[in-house]
């Protein structure tokens, strides 16, 4: 049944109550809740499985991307008790965050306009143990040549260590390349080998890269950021829409695709994204998880 008030989707077992479907979410482009939640319920099947069991965090536009932001890490009592929840410890207490393992769960949180998802590199049976590691290619400006040249340069380096990466346009102006773990090494020791990978590369091309967090530091280079790789710290899921004009989505891509012209950071959108899905560019055995320890050897002997 649907009225002008309420809008009712059936996912899986469940039907989830879309409230104010007509309410416009990007005034620019004319998409409203009920559009977000369309496109979140037709690309869950490939969306779950990066979201199954981990921690996110929840960036929620409730009157639009032109509104205020906000960014939620505890789940609110009013969600429904179907809704799975980890507790997890922070400084001084604990955070019960959401997890979303199914499509009712994504359409839940479209409702509550959670206009994009992130989520941890662990997840909540291994809390301290990430199984992704993340590189978030950061041009100081809209560049996205400067980005293409660093994924290459950062893929062969990988390749040299032996580690499978994979890649991901962020929605916004750079790239993540994702490195798939074993999930036996803590994020200490994740993040440590990131920030040796990304120092090695800096310092093998000074004029192009940088590792500096300062931005008044970085000058005109791209920064090598491996602040993701933290306890607690989360990264844009894949096929999240970002909250900018267009409703661009972070969108899993092959390296083949990458020196395409056609290529940018916002290059799919809520319209293209499933189509891009489609064709499962992280898929196959090319990207097993590898454990760190050897990637650490070979890192060490190259420095």
């Amino acid at each position: 049944m649907s009225t002008s008030s309420t809008r009712a989707v059936r996912a899986g077992r469940r039907t989830v109550d879309i409230h104010r479907p007509d309410k416009v979410l990007f005034p620019g482009d004319g998409i409203t809740k009920a559009g977000l939640a369309d496109y979140y319920h037709s690309v869950a099947p490939f969306m779950l499985p990066h979201l199954r069991g981990r921690p996110l965090m929840l960036e929620r536009h409730p009157d639009g991307i032109d509104g205020p932001r906000f960014m939620q890490k505890d789940t609110p009592d009013s969600y429904p008790d179907w809704v799975h929840r980890v507790t997890v410890p922070k400084e001084g207490g604990t955070v019960t965050h959401t997890v979303c393992d199914d499509t009712a769960t994504l359409l839940h949180l479209a409702d509550q306009a959670c206009v994009t998802l992130h989520r941890w590199q662990s997840k909540a049976d291994r809390l301290q143990c990430p199984d992704r590691m993340v590189f978030d290619l950061d041009p100081p400006k809209d560049d996205f040549d400067a980005v293409r040249r660093a994924a290459h340069l950062l893929g062969e380096l990988l390749d040299a260590l032996r580690l499978p990466s994979a890649l991901m346009t962020t929605g916004s102006r750079g790239l993540h390349v994702i490195v798939p773990l074993d999930g036996h090494s803590a994020f200490d020791d994740v993040r440590a080998f990131a920030r040796d990978v990304a120092g090695t590369l800096a310092a093998a091309h000074p004029g192009e890269l940088t590792t500096a967090a300062r931005k008044q530091a970085r000058g005109d280079r791209l920064y090598l950021d491996v602040q993701r790789n933290g306890y607690a710290q989360t990264a844009v899921v894949p096929y999240s829409v970002r909250a900018r004009p267009g409703a661009p989505v972070a969108t899993p891509l092959r390296w083949d695709q990458l020196d395409d012209p056609a290529t940018h950071a916002r290059r799919w959108t809520v319209a293209t994204a499933l189509e891009q899905a489609r064709s499962a560019p992280w898929d196959g055995p090319a990207l097993r998880p590898r454990a760190l320890g050897p990637a650490r050897r070979r890192l060490d002997a190259l420095r």
